[in-house]
């Protein structure tokens, strides 16, 4: 039988070679029982080693890896619903919008609800599968080179289309936001794609749960003075939000 100081690196172990365990797979490689590796993760996420989602864990820096959307839709979740929500309650009749992808975005999509028409532009297929039915939405999907793990179109086909579109707002998700350095997502093509969506558009709208804030992704979308607003959760720092509302940015907590 293995120690608990055992058991626990070899939790971490498998976390940060992995970027991400179930809880079940964990109690059969250990021969201990699921309710035993929970409190090993409930513990070792008091520590700031890692985060839970629902039966599993990821490391601490997985906002700022490129991991999986179906997994980043795990984190958080009931925190991302109530962004999505409050998200929503900014849309305006007959409104025109930009909808970036993420996991985010994705459950703002599931809880959306037109007033009037409502136009959607986004890269995200994801996005477009969950509006594309909807009553009063229409939808134009981007074209491009379909990425995997984010389930966004890149290239120049889509930079392209965006050059005749003007819409009120866009709504995106980040992978980090950092006052200073400012905001991020994964991959430099995704970031170069939105960064060009925020130049069409008349407002730019941050959804990002509290565990991004202070972080940085890989790509640098835009300076956080570039976006009017972020809504985020009640785990915001007095002191970034005071930082972010220097540079301009409406924080709106859900």
């Amino acid at each position: 039988m293995t120690s608990i100081a055992e058991r626990r690196k070899f939790i971490l172990d498998n976390i940060f070679q992995n970027g991400f365990v179930r809880v079940a797979d964990l109690a059969d490689a250990l021969q201990v029982t699921q309710t035993t590796i929970r409190k090993d993760l409930t513990y070792l996420e008091g520590q700031g080693l890692l985060y839970r989602a629902y039966g599993s864990a990821l490391p601490t820096t997985a906002q700022v890896m490129d991991i999986s959307l179906n997994t980043k839709k795990l984190i958080n979740f009931k925190k991302k619903q109530k962004i999505g929500r409050r998200a929503v309650e900014l849309l305006q009749e007959n409104d025109s919008i930009m909808m970036g992808a993420g996991s985010t975005i994705e459950v703002m999509a599931e809880v959306l609800k037109p007033r009037g028409r409502l136009n959607v532009v986004t890269p995200a297929v994801n996005i477009s599968m969950a509006l594309g039915d909807m009553s009063g939405v229409s939808v134009m999907q981007l074209g491009g080179i379909l990425y995997g793990n984010s389930l966004c179109v890149i290239g120049s086909e889509s930079k392209n289309q965006l050059k005749n579109l003007h819409c009120s707002k866009i709504f995106f998700g980040v992978d980090g936001v950092d006052p200073e350095f400012g905001v991020t997502c994964a991959t430099i093509e995704e970031a170069e794609l939105l960064h060009q969506m925020i130049e069409v558009s008349a407002s730019a709208i941050v959804l990002a749960d509290s565990s991004k804030l202070g972080y940085k992704g890989f790509g640098r979308i835009c300076g956080c003075e570039d976006i009017d607003i972020l809504i985020t959760d009640t785990g915001i720092k007095e002191d970034t939000r005071k930082a972010l509302e220097r540079l301009g940015v409406r924080v709106i907590v859900a």
